[in-house]
């Protein structure tokens, strides 16, 4: 059994005291638990009697101090003090987060409850392009969507993640007739080995340019490029299977970065364009039959219900085109059609960058109109910004070109290395690799998402400040203090007292965690959990400096061993 956390169980006794003194019913949110500041000589504050006191035409600090007569929290906390306009302030007892801190110590979830209710959640994210690498605008989407789905998955939740690649459409006319001038056998060969000729499409993105190039230059490759398109879309089965070659190869590059990433997308979770190509005359049917779908200017359109250009007139999105092809619109309501309906999402999480906001309200918008979400389901654009150099412009290599993924990722690995050396430690690879990716990743997930951020490696590889390494070296310590105690027969206790305020302090910060993971998930913003973990190392540290461990009496020792332990195992967790 996991205990409540912290706030929401003062929250609980608030609404209980109001409820008692009033006979007005609120909730949990009205009761208005606040982390006090600490100069007020206490960790939480309800500020509830402010608003109440309005509705009652009261005297709010008048209206405090009798809530505060009727709140039962003798058990956990000091007597209520109120302060200012009407704050009720609550400081804890000891004896009370000491039987917390001994709680968590047998709980492997360190006081993370599961969903009372599960949900079915469909996240999309990361999404690249076949016959493209992968370059640094696909960081911030599977590194963010990743995180989600293992905090989801973490608190109960059921998660299907989609991974919805960029694998059909008229460029792949080009690539495919690129393929065949290179000599590859439509029969044979599998992706990324000889495809009959002696040919490799490794290099996705010097194939895709050659191709390109053709495709603008040449005008006959140009045509059997066209012809190819339709062969493609008709089933012919040799263009076919040359397409599930180009893809194949793209997906071996894809779980390559993943693999260094760290990133727990598989070609099972592979959900592309492709995949709803069958699909999509139904959903313009259904579109039609509902009067939704009207032709305009020879393409047939939906106006979703709200959005307007500047001139006024209504903005469409495009289902079907003049020329009798579909576009992403269509393709995107096949994909919430299907998440809905077959795979029985309640949830639908798109994280995509910012700049498809309004492409993302006009496609829900129509899929509501429709029923495909509805009271039961939603959806939800997780949006995010760019990655910016330290130039404050896009991110961008030497060339002018976008930085490729894996190039980035590699130099994040050397770069750790060479930290590592200029500290004196041994070569390891796999530490550099820990802190290198760490770093990016963590540099990704502290920024709030919808903003921008500087990626500078300088800054992300510091032991100081906000970053994974800061984070890291912290856990660093807390194992080390916990192998000397082990090697001198020394382990941590059942029993935790705290006597110094840095122990109170370390031991609010590690009950903390529910919260912090609760906080996350309610809109999506990992850079939450983020500063939570930064603020429990910032903690550690003041403890570790504060408190000696391994020489303090035994009692005390063992104690402070479980801080160590605990700690260790929060920031693991966190950082997991």
């Amino acid at each position: 059994m996991h205990q409540p956390d912290i706030a929401g169980e003062l929250a609980r006794r608030v609404v209980d005291a109001v409820a008692q003194l009033t006979g007005q019913q609120i909730d949990e949110e009205a009761a208005a638990i606040r982390e006090a500041a600490p100069e007020h000589g206490a960790e939480y504050q309800s500020n509830a009697a402010l608003a109440l006191a309005k509705q009652l035409g009261r005297p709010p600090r008048e209206l405090a101090q009798e809530i505060a007569e009727n709140l039962r929290v003798e058990d956990m906390s000091e007597p209520p003090v109120i302060a200012g306009p009407g704050f009720i302030n609550l400081r804890l007892r000891e004896q009370w987060l000491e039987a917390r801190l001994a709680f968590l110590l047998d709980d492997e979830r360190l006081g993370v409850p599961t969903v009372s209710a599960r949900e079915r959640f469909v996240v999309d994210y990361s999404a690249p392009n076949v016959a493209k690498e992968m370059h640094v605008g696909h960081l911030r989407s599977t590194i963010i969507g990743d995180a989600l789905v293992r905090m989801l998955r973490f608190v109960g939740e059921e998660v299907i993640a989609q991974n919805h690649i960029g694998d059909w459409g008229t460029p792949f006319g080009m690539l495919i007739e690129q393929l065949v001038d290179e000599g590859w056998a439509p029969t044979g060969g599998a992706a990324g080995t000889d495809g009959g000729a002696g040919h490799s499409i490794a290099d996705l993105n010097a194939f895709y340019r050659a191709a390109n190039e053709r495709w603008r230059e040449d005008p006959a490759f140009a045509e059997r490029a066209r012809a190819r398109v339709v062969a493609l879309q008709g089933g012919d089965p040799p263009t076919r299977t040359l397409w599930r070659q180009l893809v194949a190869e793209s997906e071996r590059h894809f779980r390559e970065v993943y693999e260094l990433l760290g990133v727990e997308l598989s070609d099972a979770d592979i959900a592309g364009e492709s995949t709803y190509q069958d699909e999509l005359a139904e959903v313009v049917e259904e579109l039609e039959e509902r009067g939704l779908a009207t032709l305009s200017e020879g393409a047939l359109c939906v106006f979703p219900k709200g959005f307007t250009g500047r001139d006024g007139e209504p903005v469409p999105l495009i289902v079907r085109k003049s020329d009798g092809g579909y576009s992403y619109d269509t393709t995107d309501l096949a994909a919430i059609r299907r998440r809905t309906r077959e795979l029985g999402a309640r949830e639908l999480l798109y994280v995509v960058g910012a700049p498809q906001r309004l492409h993302f309200e006009m496609v829900f918008q129509v899929a509501r109109e429709m029923g495909w979400i509805n009271g039961s389901a939603r959806a939800e654009h997780v949006a995010f910004g760019s990655v910016l150099g330290e130039d404050r412009k896009m991110l961008r290599s030497r060339t002018g070109a976008p930085v490729l993924l894996v190039e980035l990722l590699r130099e994040a690995i050397d770069r750790a290395a060479q930290v590592l050396a200029q500290r004196g430690m041994e070569p390891d690879a796999e530490l550099a690799r820990a802190i290198g990716i760490g770093a990016v990743k963590y540099a990704d997930l502290s920024s709030d998402r919808e903003k921008d951020y500087v990626f500078s490696w300088a800054r992300m590889l510091s032991f100081e400040g906000n970053t994974s390494v800061y984070l890291q070296y912290a856990n660093a310590r807390a194992r080390s203090v916990l192998r000397r105690a082990l090697s001198e027969g020394a382990t941590p206790g059942a029993r935790i007292v705290l006597e110094r305020d840095a122990e109170r302090e370390l031991a609010l910060a590690l009950l903390r965690l529910p919260a912090a993971i609760d906080a996350t998930l309610s809109d999506y913003r990992p850079h939450k959990l983020c500063g939570y973990l930064h603020g429990l190392a910032v903690s550690f540290s003041g403890f570790y400096e504060a408190c000696p461990v391994l020489t303090a009496e035994p009692a005390l020792r063992d104690s402070r061993l479980a801080l160590c332990e605990l700690t260790s195992r929060a920031i693991t967790l966190g950082l997991s």
